[in-house]
Formats: C-alpha cells, sequence, structure tokens
C-alpha cells in the first residue's frame, strides 16, 4: 500500500532533527532507526536537498554533504533552522486552532485512531497556549451526507472493511455496489469516499451525501495495485479555481456521469447526455476521453478538444508503427 503524505512528512523532519544532533549515520542505519529502506532514505534525502525555506535560493535549502552520500553515509551541514523551536504570534495560533478543529470534524481524521490523537494533543497543546483568544474561535462543519453513513464508513475505514453501499448519482441513477474504502476526503463543500467498486472493476470516489445506505461488511479490505499510488483521487476530482470543460457523450458512456464527481449533468433529446467537469488533471481526461472515443461527441473548449486529438493521432502513430510490417 502506497505511504500516506503525512507519514512521510514526519520522518523528512525526523531525519532533520536526528540529523543534526547526531551528525554523520550511515545510509543503512538510518533506514533502520525511521522502520524504511535505504532507498527510500536516499530518496528523503534527495527530496530534503530540495526543500528549505521562503525563497528557495540555494543559501536557503537544506544541504547534505555530498561526497558523504557517494559513500553511503548522510551527513547534514545545514538545517536552515528547521530544527529550531516554532514561534507563534497570537493571530497565527488561533488561526491553526481553528484549522485544527475543523480538521477534527472531519471523517478522515475521525476514522483514524492514530491521526485523531495526534490532531487533539496539537490542538490542546495550542488551546492552552492560547488561553482566552482560543475560545473565541467557533468551527462549525457542514455535515457532508447523513451522519449515520458517514459513520459507518469512519468505522469501516478503521477496521478496513468492505462497504456495501446504495449511491445516487447526479442523474438520479440508483445502484448498490460493494467497494473497498480507501479514504475519505473534502474538496470545497464537499465530502468524498474513495474506494475499489467491485462493479466497476475499478477505482471510484463517491460523494457522500449521494450515499443513500452504508453497511459495513465482515469481509477485509483487498490490496488494489495502483489505488492509492498511481491514482490520487484528490487531485483527480479537486475543485476550486480550475478551469471547467463540457463534454457530450453518447449514452453508453453512462458511467462516466455516474462514476465521476461532474458539477452537472444534462440530458438531451436525442439520448446523449452532457457533463460539465472541472480539468485538474488534464493526463487523466485525456487518456479517459481517449479510451471512450467511439462515444465522445463533443468536447470544449477547443484547446482541450485539439490536446485529445493530438494525443490520440500520436497512439495511432505509435501503434501503426509497432505493428506495420518492415517494409525491408
Amino acid at each position: 500500500m502506497a505511504e500516506r503524505a503525512d507519514d512521510r512528512l514526519l520522518r523528512l523532519l525526523g531525519i532533520v532533527a536526528y540529523l543534526d544532533g547526531a551528525g554523520p549515520v550511515p545510509v543503512e542505519d538510518l533506514a533502520r532507526r525511521f522502520g524504511t529502506t535505504p532507498a527510500q532514505i536516499q530518496k528523503d534525502v534527495d527530496a530534503l536537498w530540495v526543500s528549505g525555506t521562503p525563497g528557495y535560493w540555494p543559501d536557503d535549502l537544506i544541504d547534505f554533504d555530498a561526497a558523504s552520500i557517494d559513500r553511503g553515509v548522510v551527513h547534514l551541514t545545514e538545517a536552515r533552522g528547521m530544527t529550531r523551536p516554532l514561534r507563534l504570534g497570537t493571530r497565527e495560533a488561533v488561526a491553526l486552532v481553528a484549522a485544527l478543529r475543523a480538521m477534527k470534524a472531519t471523517g478522515a481524521v475521525q476514522a483514524d485512531p492514530a491521526r485523531s490523537a495526534v490532531v487533539e494533543s496539537a490542538l490542546r497543546k495550542l488551546t492552552d497556549a492560547t488561553g482566552e483568544a482560543a475560545s473565541a474561535v467557533d468551527v462549525r462543519l457542514a455535515p457532508g451526507g447523513d451522519r449515520q453513513v458517514v459513520a459507518v464508513i469512519s468505522a469501516a475505514l478503521a477496521a478496513g472493511h468492505r462497504l456495501r453501499i446504495r449511491y445516487v448519482t447526479s442523474s438520479d441513477v440508483v445502484s448498490e455496489r460493494e467497494v473497498d474504502p480507501v479514504r475519505l476526503h473534502t474538496q470545497d463543500e464537499f465530502a468524498y469516499l474513495a474506494a475499489w467498486c467491485y462493479r466497476a472493476g475499478a477505482p471510484r470516489t463517491f460523494r457522500v451525501d449521494r450515499i443513500l445506505d452504508a453497511v459495513e461488511l465482515d469481509v477485509p479490505v483487498q490490496e488494489h495495485p495502483g489505488v492509492g499510488a498511481e491514482i490520487d483521487f484528490a487531485a483527480l476530482f479537486a475543485g476550486g479555481s480550475s478551469p471547467l470543460a463540457t463534454i457530450r457523450f453518447a449514452p453508453r458512456a453512462r458511467w462516466f456521469a455516474e462514476e465521476v464527481p461532474v458539477e452537472s449533468v444534462r440530458n438531451l433529446p436525442d439520448g446523449d447526455f452532457e457533463v460539465t467537469l472541472r480539468v485538474t488533471n488534464p493526463g487523466w481526461l485525456r487518456s479517459t476521453l481517449i479510451q471512450l472515443g467511439p462515444y465522445v461527441r463533443s468536447v470544449s473548449p477547443p484547446e482541450l478538444a485539439r490536446d485529445v486529438a493530438g494525443a490520440a493521432r500520436e497512439a495511432l502513430a505509435a501503434y501503426r508503427a509497432a505493428f506495420s510490417p518492415d517494409p525491408h
């Protein structure tokens, strides 16, 4: 299973803090200390080497001794203040208190006891340090769906169990399916469940307020290659200021409107339908539209249509070159 970004961030910060006091450490020893592999430590050092303080010029970046790295030893030469205690002003502390209270209320945190404990600990310490200013902060999140459904999803995520859900799409199609939940995340005003859907045989994202019912099954979730590693659900279905695209499909591509979180669906008199969605991952959308080529009627804006058509022509040319007979 792919490593969570927050787990890696904690390890990166821990590596800097440890090396700042320990001096040069062999890669193998560092890997054992942080419970990972020497290859991952090398990747972590590469990531830290281009990290630092705002400005991000060479003199702002964390630095290591390159000669030591070549010998299999990690020697931190400049931490750029990463190990100094963080000092917050009152406004900064209150902003963090508000963010932590909002985070605490999300299903993703409530479903993970370890994550919930970290958030609770940080919130308690910040609240104590901020005093009366923190008591003036009142954060309330609008519920992202039925509370009982959210509770069942959270419990299944925590236990690693499969779910049976009843889901209604944006075009009012109700279906029942079994899914292996991966994570809950929030984009704009909506909460989403990222999961492996057995009906589709592929990763899918479900808007939580469209899940009519959820039942936790006594079946452990399975490993699904690519889920959470190659596919970044949050990146695929993020909202915000990303550009909008409008795509007209033939009826046989109806699954697209049912499975992909779109902004709107419009059913047309001839049986076709039109969806509007945000383009946050052009590569994913390009690949999907090429696969659905026979059922795509039109694509706008024009630059997106040209991009998809160009990629399709390149793929076709590569296919012909690979499988055409050699004239010689």
